[in-house]
């Protein structure tokens, strides 16, 4: 019954992004050269624009050219009875001031295809809906295009399931180190980060992370900056 639920909510949720996106996209009005070129349709393609290296300021450039899905980073985590409590996508601060204490809610997103694009962003509002909005829009600014290969030497399969060859990536007190696997191990790798890795169309890894790993920034940041140098040229 809880499984049913949930299923309900997810397409529930799917299907309103759909709507906004199509909403979005109908009324949009391009602000930059880049935007408008993607606008009439002269690109057609978001790998031209990340080769290019060319700034996407706009996140319906993101919203025509890619069918992108979204989802939230536990970066929070609820009051417990005895002080502990379980992990939620909501970080809540407050601000004192002389009127009373002011909150604030944070939300850490992740956006991609399911097919090599994956991007993440933070957002910060005074309620949860618009930080997640802002943390969306910001995930989708910050697209990148990831290599999946077959690159593990124990599977000659000729799909796209896994990473070309190590690599590691930092950010704060946490390294990851992320190792291409063969097909029918699945992504082993944590909760939060096999959000990202999913989203990024990766289906077997083995992963291995140091430091304070309960910091879900950080250890986020870490992926991404390692699935980033999986466009590098080996000498």
């Amino acid at each position: 019954m809880k499984n049913k639920i949930s299923e309900e909510k997810k397409f529930d949720r799917k299907s309103r992004e759909a709507e906004e996106k199509e909403r979005s996209i109908g009324g949009w009005k391009p602000k930059t050269k880049l935007g408008q070129e993607v606008r009439d349709g002269k690109i057609k393609d978001i790998d031209e624009i990340l080769e290019s290296k060319r700034k996407i300021l706009e996140s319906e450039i993101i919203d025509t050219l890619l069918n992108v899905q979204s989802d939230l980073i536990s970066v929070g985590q609820s009051k417990g009875k005895f002080g502990g409590g379980k992990r939620r996508a909501w970080r809540q601060t407050q601000r004192k001031t002389q009127e009373g204490n002011i909150p604030t809610f944070s939300a850490f997103a992740v956006v991609g295809d399911e097919k090599g694009h994956v991007g993440v962003g933070y957002g910060k509002a005074a309620e949860t809906l618009p930080a997640r909005e802002k943390a969306v829009r910001k995930a989708k600014l910050n697209v990148i295009k990831v290599r999946r290969v077959c690159g593990a030497f124990d599977c000659s399969c000729s799909e796209e399931h896994t990473i070309p060859f190590e690599v590691r990536g930092k950010a704060g007190s946490v390294k990851i180190i992320l190792t291409p696997a063969p097909q029918g191990t699945g992504l082993v790798a944590g909760s939060e980060i096999k959000k990202v890795l999913k989203l990024a169309g990766i289906k077997d890894i083995y992963s291995k992370s140091f430091g304070q790993k309960r910091t879900s920034f950080n250890l986020v940041k870490a992926c991404i900056e390692a699935l980033k140098k999986t466009n590098r040229k080996i000498k």
